[in-house]
């Protein structure tokens, strides 16, 4: 990436109008950062086989990074990475956490960065709060020919029972099919500009219940409820699941839905390619 196109630390810059459900995060920054779930070491591997190119090296764009969560996954795996997210306290969460990554205030409608100057660009959890259209013509734009797109979500595994149980809680709860538990785009929403594979790939990660409790309440369903009937929620489930971990650890089991495509190298920069 080039100098001009990101600097370290977060961008003052103002940013394209964005819905108040996108920018809840920035409240909770410091929870989302320390109770969000990570990425298992099998997701990069999977990213790598189907991005057809090691990590180690590529330069990469990391929309909608958040607190940098897969920034720091995708660094760790040798990865020349731009984070950019749109809220200021995510950002700012972001640079302390991984000061030497350059951070970007923008979103994936309009990417601050040079056409075909991305070796990959990553969506982690963040594809669903773009203008899908606005969003595919841009990764076109800023991918090289040859480079990749992966979009993925971590999905709390519903074959669990208690998980299902409390997926069916929160629906219930919060109304119009609202759950913290994720769920990826169907895939009419994903770019039509690409074609794209799917790989699920499964993990699960041991956590304290109150890990597990902040988990579920920084998720935006939660964030933009109001802080009071967001906490007797809560404070159900923990009574739930006390009775269902009764050490306090509670096993999350996930699948992280992959999906990646490659850029065709027969398309000019910045521009789709043809279709027959």
């Amino acid at each position: 990436m080039s100098p001009s196109a990101a600097a370290h630390g977060p961008d003052p810059r103002p940013l394209p109008p964005s819905s108040s459900r996108a920018l809840s995060f920035d409240r909770a920054a410091a929870q989302y950062a320390a109770a969000r779930p990570g990425y298992p070491s099998a997701l990069v591997d999977a990213v790598e086989e189907l991005a057809g190119r090691p990590l180690r090296g590529a330069r990469t764009v990391d929309v909608g990074a958040g607190t940098g969560i897969s920034t720091r996954l995708l660094h760790d795996r040798g990865a020349r990475v731009v984070a950019v997210e749109p809220g200021r306290g995510m950002a700012e969460e972001l640079h302390r956490a991984l000061p030497h990554v350059p951070v970007v205030r923008g979103d994936g409608n309009r990417l601050p960065l040079a056409t075909a100057s991305a070796d990959l660009i990553t969506y982690a959890q963040a594809w669903h709060w773009t203008d899908r259209s606005r969003a595919g013509s841009e990764a076109l734009r800023v991918l090289r020919p040859g480079g990749a797109l992966a979009l993925w979500w971590n999905v709390f595994d519903h074959a669990v029972p208690w998980t299902a149980e409390q997926d069916a809680r929160m629906r219930r709860f919060l109304g119009a099919g609202e759950s913290a538990h994720g769920s990826p785009v169907p895939s009419r929403d994903l770019p039509p500009e690409f074609g794209f594979v799917r790989r699920l790939v499964p993990w699960a990660r041991r956590v304290p219940l109150d890990t597990h409790l902040a988990n579920l309440g920084s998720h935006s369903a939660f964030l933009v409820l109001g802080e009071e009937p967001t906490r007797r929620f809560l404070a159900e489930e923990r009574d739930r699941l006390a009775a269902v971990f009764p050490d306090g650890t509670v096993e999350e089991r996930y699948v992280v839905d992959l999906n990646v495509a490659i850029r065709p190298s027969s398309a000019p920069p910045g521009s789709p390619p043809s279709r027959s």
